[in-house]
């Protein structure tokens, strides 16, 4: 059945031209800008949540602050709206796949490759957690792959509102794999959830495997609070151990003990990448500390229920319930608790707006002083600041106006005030990031691009193909710049790799009549090889070749095989004696032998048809010679009357001989 919303005109701009994917929440459409004349992708909110205008109202405010993000590894939103009663939003449209359809094509990718990936998506999830935003169900499926080997991160926003929508039970089961501890237990979530999904999606890639599974949406997120997954290194053996330490401190169930922000794991990235066997010391040691060693630690719900129902059977050991009804009731008390827990920390949260709001209007203002230019050790001691203000780094950039080490951006804007949060976040100056150009030459031309990528550069690669005899089809020839040349961000490269030697086309020529060692010279300095030859007898002179496999004037390849035929000389033959035979016995008899035969007649008294004579009498000859035999016409018939003397007078005429031997 055709979708009803096909050929739709939205807000008389977007036509919508196909359906490109379902989800939960939302069906997403190709559809044609006709304002801006563009191709985008239109996610349009599913009736029944539409319904709801509580959702309707943070669907279009989650949507708002996720169209302020600009990010090349995050899919850009062009327009929030509302339309003939639907809420939709337009997106950047993708040509490529999801990460989780790369990932069944491939299965386990090669680290190098999964490196590659992962620092995209963090770089991504560092810009979106830097303005505040969350993304709360990072999955591949949440992930595309480009056509040139980029990723970009979708749904921002859209997946908070679903984690709001849906319990373990609904449509959970292709989330619950990557979500964190904290979401299993309903806790609050900050930029850490993330950053454990995002451990779970690069344990995936290196390892073809999730680290938990299960028959339902809660046995897995049980999984996430209670059990260890395998290390990658106990899978694939490939993976460096460093990299296993990030993806393992990624995904640690401790809050405290996981990366802090994305910036803190792309460091560690960053040092992987430049050194695969550096020694992330510090995080074996964290993995090596038992629970035990901290002086508190808070007991997940899910242990609670376990020990709770443990407790109940120590107590009546006569119970009689089943393990199938004991593992409900497990459930149902994980559920109840995790429940009474959200709405605990729903209530201390309203007792703290409350009270902080009443405390904040006998609170002293604050002006925000102007800490541009300054280092945070020196803004730190402004007179504005010091006692006052904390400032607080949540990231860098490169800006020509400073130094490295000073503060380029603050927020608030100085000259602000203030009565709470009295907190001034700020980005700080690094240096233009910088490398070397690596010596690629000899290299498989996709490592080389992949090589260049995970320099973290933003480098635009481009590549080309040329013939070569030196260098193997898929093999870099040369790059452009050349190795050890300083690269600076967003410059361009140029990789050229080879596509095997070029084959030449050759016109054959005409080797009729030449000797073999003649020919063979003139075919090999066209390009030719000259195969087996071939001997025959013939007419022409011995050693001449007299046929070759490929015709004079065909266009072959270079290194195209070409034979000859050579001739042996003639078959020598003994002229057969056939004077007195009958033509046709003669003739038959010397073309048996391989010689020609040309016949002459001759007057004669001999029967007609008689041999008179021969030439090559006794004589031998090639085959092919052309023997010439005389033949008599037979006897003349006289008329009656003719030819005597009445009354036997006249004296008899004699017959006319034949030449002996004559030669014709």
């Amino acid at each position: 059945m055709m979708d009803q919303y096909i050929g739709k005109m939205l807000d008389n701009r977007y036509e919508l031209l196909e359906l490109i994917g379902k989800g939960g929440m939302a069906n997403v459409y190709k559809a044609k800008c006709h304002r801006l004349n563009r191709l985008v992708a239109v996610k349009i909110l599913k009736s029944d949540l539409a319904e709801n205008a509580d959702f309707r109202r943070r669907f279009r405010d989650e949507s708002l602050a996720v169209a302020q993000l600009s990010h090349a590894n995050i899919v850009s939103v062009y327009d929030v709206s509302r339309s003939d009663d639907l809420d939709y939003i337009v997106m950047e449209l993708i040509d490529g796949i999801t990460l989780k359809q790369y990932m069944e094509r491939r299965g386990k990718m090669d680290w190098r490759e999964a490196l590659h990936f992962i620092t995209q998506i963090m770089r991504g999830l560092s810009h979106a957690h830097s303005r505040g935003i969350i993304h709360r169900d990072i999955k591949p499926q949440n992930i595309m792959v480009l056509r040139d080997g980029s990723v970009k991160v979708v749904d921002f926003g859209i997946a908070c509102l679903a984690n709001a929508s849906q319990t373990l039970t609904q449509e959970a089961l292709g989330s619950v794999h990557y979500i964190s501890p904290e979401q299993a237990r309903g806790d609050r979530t900050d930029a850490r959830s993330d950053i454990y999904s995002a451990g779970v999606v690069l344990y995936e890639m290196l390892t073809g495997r999730l680290p938990f599974e299960g028959d339902s949406a809660v046995s897995v997120a049980i999984q996430h609070l209670s059990s260890v997954p395998l290390a990658p290194r106990d899978i694939n053996p490939d993976v460096p151990e460093a990299l296993e330490l990030i993806t393992m401190k990624a995904m640690n169930p401790d809050l405290n003990k996981r990366y802090a922000s994305a910036d803190a794991m792309l460091e560690d990235l960053e040092r992987f990448r430049k050194d695969p066997n550096v020694d992330m010391e510090y995080i074996r040691t964290e993995l090596a500390e038992k629970p035990g060693d901290e002086p508190t630690q808070p007991i997940p719900t899910a242990e609670v229920a376990a020990r709770a129902g443990r407790s109940k059977r120590t107590e009546n050991p006569k119970t009689t319930t089943t393990d199938e009804e004991s593992t409900r009731d497990k459930k149902r008390i994980a559920i109840i608790l995790g429940g009474f827990a959200a709405a605990l920390l729903l209530i201390l949260l309203l007792f703290k707006l409350v009270f902080s709001g009443m405390g904040a209007n006998s609170a002293e203002s604050y002006e925000v002083p102007e800490v541009l230019g300054y280092t945070i050790e020196q803004a730190m001691n402004l007179p504005g600041v010091k006692g006052i203000f904390e400032i607080k780094q949540i990231g860098t950039k490169m800006d020509p106006k400073y130094k490295a080490g000073q503060i380029v951006e603050q927020d608030p804007a100085a000259g602000r005030t203030r009565k709470g949060n009295l907190v001034i976040n700020v980005y700080v100056c690094v240096e233009e990031d910088k490398e070397q150009m690596p010596s690629l030459t000899g290299m498989d031309y996709q490592e080389a691009k992949a090589q260049l990528l995970n320099l973290n550069l933003g480098l635009q690669v481009t590549t080309q193909d040329e013939f070569s005899d030196t260098y193997d089809e898929g093999k870099v020839i040369r790059t452009t710049p050349g190795a050890g040349t300083e690269l600076k961000k967003g410059d361009s490269v140029l990789i050229v790799y080879s596509k095997g030697p070029q084959v030449k086309k050759i016109s054959v020529i005409s080797f009729l009549g030449l000797g073999l060692e003649s020919a063979t010279d003139q075919a090999e300095q066209l390009g030719l090889r000259v195969g087996q030859s071939e001997y025959v007898n013939s007419a022409e002179p011995e050693g001449a070749i007299i046929d070759q496999s490929i015709a004079s004037g065909t266009e072959v390849e270079e290194g195209t095989v070409i034979t000859f035929t050579i001739s042996k000389g003639p078959i020598m033959v003994d002229v057969p004696y056939v004077i007195g035979m009958n033509v046709d016995g003669a003739v038959t008899k010397l073309q048996s032998l391989g010689l020609e035969v040309s016949v002459v007649e001759l007057p004669g008294q001999e029967p007609a048809g008689e041999v008179l004579d021969q030439n090559h009498l006794g004589g031998t000859v090639p085959t092919g010679t052309t023997v010439t035999i005389w033949i008599s016409e037979g006897p003349k018939e006289v008329p009656d009357g003719e030819g005597g003397n009445e009354g036997g007078g006249g004296g008899d005429t004699e017959p006319t001989e034949p030449v002996e031997g004559g030669q014709g």
